[in-house]
């Protein structure tokens, strides 16, 4: 057994202050992410007043929107949420590949974790499965990763 303890983020993150960045486009799926993230934050212990949701109008734009208010000073972590569902041209596959490139280079320029919430579905039943009431929320587990990245982080210093 190793002596080494790693270092590990926890949810515990006090005051942190939070926005939360959600597509329009789906809203019957990207309203239930929301959900899922704003239930999970109270759970945790966070403050309405420590929350900033801001809308935008599709995926594609989340990366923009996370690093605007990233650089603001004001959020200690930001969560991106989107829903992408397969239809029958490439279009699914150019929004997928470039939303997913702009968030992992907002948190990478601006040090602010970004919670990964994006769905991208081969189809509806796909989406409401990661969206629903249950476990599988991928808002939830986009908040959650966050918090634990902001507990991290305080912690490397």
């Amino acid at each position: 057994m190793s002596k080494f303890r790693p270092l590990e983020g926890n949810y515990d993150v006090g005051s942190a202050r939070l926005a939360i960045v959600v597509a329009r486009w789906n809203s019957d799926i990207t309203d239930n992410l929301l959900k899922g993230a704003l239930e999970t934050l109270e759970r945790q212990g966070i403050a309405d007043d420590n929350i900033q949701v801001l809308r935008v109008p599709g995926a594609f734009e989340l990366p923009l929107a996370a690093q605007k208010v990233a650089t603001t000073g004001q959020v200690d972590g930001v969560i991106a949420l989107g829903c992408v569902i397969r239809g029958d041209t490439p279009h699914f596959d150019y929004v997928c590949s470039e939303c997913t490139r702009g968030i992992g280079d907002v948190s990478l320029r601006t040090g602010i974790p970004v919670g990964f919430g994006l769905l991208t579905c081969d189809d509806l039943p796909q989406a409401q499965a990661r969206s629903g009431d249950n476990r599988e929320n991928k808002g939830e587990e986009a908040a959650l990763t966050v918090l634990e990245m902001i507990s991290l982080l305080k912690q490397v210093g």
